[in-house]
């Protein structure tokens, strides 16, 4: 999009801090480090946690994916979600002219902390797009509190 607005030297310069420039580039780098160099970024899927009192629900949106391209590991305390999405490109022949592909392909992985979780009892399902996980909390074992006497 262009600006239709008349230049202004005096405004521009007035406006210009270099220090905001490095702050830009800086986090353009840190929170997207592939796009920074290529402009090829393979954005991370988005998930929400809802606490449920005895549960987590963890809900990523992952569109575009088959079921069989997520995978979830878990390792220690870490649930890592896995998926990859393969090119176009790759699978079809490549008279095929395209104009624009903005669509990201490669490998997405996401690892949340689960100590907290009783991993044996986690469920997962994933329906138009969505992967939903059903996290139960580990039971917190419950500490009979008394006072002793003094002697």
């Amino acid at each position: 999009m262009f600006d239709l607005r008349p230049y202004s030297r005096k405004n521009h310069i007035a406006s210009y801090n270099p220090f905001r420039e490095m702050e830009e580039m800086e986090r353009r780098f840190f929170e997207d480090p592939f796009g920074f160099y290529d402009g090829k970024a393979l954005a991370e899927f988005k998930t929400d946690i809802i606490d449920n009192g005895d549960s987590y629900t963890l809900e990523a949106d992952m569109p575009g994916f088959e079921k069989g391209d997520i995978t979830l590991d878990i390792t220690g305390d870490v649930l890592t979600i896995k998926a990859e999405r393969h090119s176009e490109h790759e699978e079809k022949d490549k008279k095929q002219k395209y104009v624009r592909c903005e669509r990201s392909y490669g490998s997405y992985s996401r690892a949340f902390d689960i100590s907290e979780v009783d991993a044996d009892k986690i469920t997962a399902k994933y329906t138009d797009g969505v992967l939903r996980l059903t996290l139960p909390k580990k039971e917190t074992p419950k500490t009979d509190s008394r006072r002793l006497e003094i002697e």
